[in-house]
């Protein structure tokens, strides 16, 4: 597989590992209009700080759990205009690069900068990942090429699902010397391809009529692998339908045959099926679509010339304009520059949460909180209980991303508030310092979950119970016998409190004075605080 090279790579492709452990320090919780300093818990969080600690801070509750993954990241235009500066000279990150790749940083190019930007922050990303979710990513041609190569490295070439296009613009503009760009990309991988299912899409826009809705009633409604069989509801006109899938950059030919649908070609490219198949389907007064309703019919001459076509649906997902547009409504004024519009966040989020609608979605480059005002308005839409966690570094994470939120929350202009709640953080102080010690000031519960996650990478769900004993994962019993004011010792003493059984024993203190014979015969294994706490 063809691998990408570039100045400080070699200092940056472990450097997730090295990036220190914060805690989330909890600001205010904001609960369908009220704003509290108590935490809602509701399981939504807007964190402010660098999104590369934050991320590493996330790890103990949500490694491998993430089903939906969204990020805008800079483009690397070098263009300096933007509220979020989009040529990677932010004097954040070029203090990180001159911190993490040191002197040899002073000589790489932009291109060099962004890629020692991104890539521990995709290792980050891969890791919380779940096994059957997908990460999307929006970019241009300025390092499309270079993100496709870094993301097949760090997610695997065979875990790339592929990417669609998406029209940024209703008119093209002469802005760079020989081509007008119209379009944009979002590139998809996923952890584990085999566990991903087809991510099925279709327009979710308030002008456009979803046939599943089309009935009053539906007496009938059963799943069958990926197929809604509905039964009495509005007859469908004979002819074509199509069906949207992610996995293909145009619409596919969809028709139904013996009770199934089928897009099965001869050698030739014709359709096997014939009309009285279609026939027969709209007179027994049966619809097959897939369970997001994916199933459209084609508009004729007349109904083309009064909406939008099939195929425009499929690339124009709101633009730049109607981003825009978005924001005056909810600012009086554009506080942000090439915001994404939420249609189309809405149908990257739906694509692969249509069939699990209490799903956690992560955006790590927040920006104006887009991907919240999707997350809230699909949970309005499917009664859906879809979880949003966003990051932002800039100063405006409280006036212009969480703000957002809020209004959409409340409602806005002549929009109706789509309720909700959520948790406000910032980056808190670190569990372990340079030296490797533990931070008093740190409070004890988030040193053992820190612990406990260390050893089981597991979230740390109980409660830890007397002379620091943290529970049980895979038959490994887990203590840690630590004070902040006092040496602690593993002694015959303290092994008299060890007496849950288990297969083994991991057991922190200050110090052991049990002899190896001993510590052997009790299959425990002694690790020193701070020395042999793991970073993650």
């Amino acid at each position: 597989m063809p691998t990408l090279h570039w100045i400080g790579k070699e200092k940056v492709i472990n450097h997730h590992i090295d990036v220190p452990f914060r805690v989330l320090e909890h600001s205010y919780g904001f609960n369908n209009g009220t704003q509290t300093t108590e935490e809602t818990k509701s399981g939504n969080k807007i964190i402010h700080g660098d999104n590369l600690e934050a991320l590493k801070s996330l790890l103990p509750e949500y490694e491998g759990r993430i089903k939906c993954i969204y990020i805008d990241p800079p483009y690397n235009t070098g263009n300096e205009g933007w509220v979020y500066n989009d040529n990677v000279n932010d004097p954040k990150i070029k203090k990180w690069l001159h911190k993490v790749v040191g002197s040899d940083g002073e000589d790489l190019t932009r291109h060099d900068k962004w890629l020692c930007m991104m890539y521990p922050r995709l290792q980050l990303l891969h890791k919380l990942l779940a096994e059957d979710g997908a990460i999307f990513i929006s970019i241009d041609d300025n390092e499309q090429a270079n993100l496709k190569l870094i993301c097949d490295e760090i997610f695997g070439g065979n875990n790339s699902i592929g990417r669609f296009i998406w029209k940024k613009k209703k008119q093209p503009s002469f802005l760079a010397k020989h081509i007008a760009y119209l379009t944009e990309f979002v590139i998809i991988y996923s952890k584990n391809a085999s566990r991903v299912g087809k991510l099925s899409i279709e327009d979710v826009s308030d002008d456009t009529r979803r046939i599943d809705n089309a009935a009053n009633e539906v007496s009938e409604r059963k799943i069958t692998k990926g197929i809604v069989v509905k039964k009495n509801i509005e007859k469908i006109p004979k002819g074509i339908y199509k069906i949207k899938t992610m996995q293909l950059e145009f619409l596919q030919d969809v028709f139904v045959e013996n009770g199934r649908t089928t897009n099965d070609f001869t050698a030739k490219g014709q359709f096997r099926n014939k009309q009285e198949d279609i026939d027969l389907f709209c007179k027994e007064d049966l619809l097959f679509i897939t369970v997001n309703g994916g199933f459209r019919r084609l508009p004729t001459e007349e109904e083309k010339l009064k909406k939008k076509t099939v195929v425009d649906l499929l690339l124009d997902w709101g633009d730049n304009q109607d981003s825009d547009k978005e924001l005056l409504s909810l600012f009086d004024k554009k506080p942000f520059e090439y915001p994404k519009p939420s249609i189309l966040i809405s149908n990257i989020i739906k694509s692969v949460t249509y069939d699990c609608i209490d799903s956690i979605i992560l955006d790590s480059f927040a920006g104006s909180g887009t991907t919240a005002h999707a997350v809230l308005n699909l949970n309005k839409q499917d009664s859906g209980n879809r979880k949003f966690i966003l990051i932002e570094m800039e100063d405006y994470a409280e006036t212009i991303t969480a703000e957002r939120v809020k209004r959409v929350i409340n409602g806005y202009g002549e929009t109706e508030g789509t309720s909700g709640n959520f948790d406000f953080y910032t980056l808190g102080e670190r569990i372990l310092d340079d030296e490797n010690n533990l931070n008093p000031n740190i409070s004890l519960l988030k040193i053992q979950q820190y612990v406990w996650y260390s050893e089981t990478h597991v979230p740390y769900t109980l409660q830890p119970l007397a002379e620091g004993y943290l529970g049980k994962c895979n038959n490994k019993g887990i203590y840690f016998h630590y004070h902040p004011d006092d040496a602690t010792t593993l002694d015959d003493a303290y092994l008299m409190n060890v007496k849950e059984p288990a297969e083994m024993y991991i057991i922190y203190a200050d110090m052991c004075l049990l002899s190896e014979k001993i510590l052997l015969k009790h299959n425990i294994v002694f690790k020193k605080i701070p020395r042999d706490i793991s970073k993650l």
